[in-house]
């Protein structure tokens, strides 16, 4: 199976902390680069823990309070710098594109290589981006701001040989080559081969989901729906449940409930208050709901999307 696993370059809510800084992730999949985030100090995170970011041609950005995206305009802008001719595409809530159209203008920088923001409205899930190997869909989260959470499901490109089924069908190596991409095949006679019934199901689809800055709200779990590795926000304990209610965030035994909820495979916990030295509390608070793989993401640490 393709390598699918997520970087944690920043893990703090509002406030870096020494050892956490503001929210920013890198998802590697089939040895692609999307970039979930970006907090002030991404590009130090990436050069620090050795992230190609130059490879990184896709954005998804889910909110615009500064803890997610004050980071992005030194990163193009250290990108051009280095000579970046590739385009990039950024996924964040519209009102980006004057941000980063005012900041640029003010400081004089003229980036050389082409960049477009595909604005964010929906009122329900979408896909933003699919091709042979990925779907990406972008869903309403309930914060005080338009925020939005994504869900990044692996594709097969092809499927597994029944080779039974194919020595007994006779079947033609041509024509084998359209069924293992999951397409069916008619037959100058009319018939049909079912390409299920010549290769084998696919495996479980891996599907990572990052849920961040949201209180609980009906209906965030259907668009949760097939996640296997779920990283949600944690930026409270339940003794702080009025101050999460308040800012609209979520708790650790949130998180907890809704991983149990789902089934997930495993859950990451992050966006940790700064109020908090440490996130042995997060971990016990979750454990009490949720009783599979449980992280507190740690900055620099890699994560595989089980």
């Amino acid at each position: 199976m393709s390598d699918f696993k997520v970087t944690v370059l920043g893990s703090s809510s509002a406030l870096p902390t020494l050892q956490r800084s503001t929210s920013s992730q890198v998802l590697r999949y089939h040895n692609r680069y999307f970039l979930l985030d970006c907090g002030e100090g991404t590009q130090v995170q990436m050069r620090k823990y050795q992230i190609p970011f130059q490879r990184i041609n896709e954005i998804f950005i889910s909110h615009l309070h500064g803890d997610h995206f004050l980071g992005l305009p030194g990163l193009l802008s250290t990108m051009n710098l280095l000579g970046r001719t590739e385009g990039i595409t950024i996924f964040a809530p519209a009102a980006l594109v004057q941000i980063l159209t005012t900041i640029f203008k003010a400081t004089g920088d003229r980036l050389v290589f082409p960049f477009i923001v595909i604005p964010l409205e929906m009122d329900r899930e979408e896909i933003v981006l699919e091709d042979e190997t990925i779907r990406i869909t972008a869903f309403p989260l309930n914060h005080r701001v338009p925020t939005f959470g994504f869900k990044f499901k692996e594709k097969f490109r092809r499927l597994k040989v029944n080779v039974a089924a194919v020595k007994e069908g006779a079947i033609n190596p041509i024509h084998l080559q359209t069924l293992v991409t999951g397409r069916d095949v008619e037959l100058l006679d009319g018939s049909v081969l079912r390409y299920k019934d010549f290769t084998l199901p696919p495996p479980q689809a891996r599907v990572f989901s990052y849920c961040t800055d949201t209180a609980p709200f009906k209906g965030l779990e259907d668009y949760l729906r097939e996640t296997t590795t779920l990283y949600h926000e944690a930026t409270f304990l339940m003794n702080k449940k009025e101050r999460a209610k308040k800012t609209f965030h979520s708790t650790a035994a949130d998180a907890g409930k809704l991983a149990q909820e789902l089934g997930v495979k495993k859950l990451l916990m992050g966006h940790f208050s700064g109020r908090y030295n440490d996130s042995k509390a997060h971990l016990e608070e979750a454990r009490l709901h949720f009783n599979q793989e449980l992280f507190a993401v740690e900055d620099g640490l890699d994560y595989r999307v089980s």
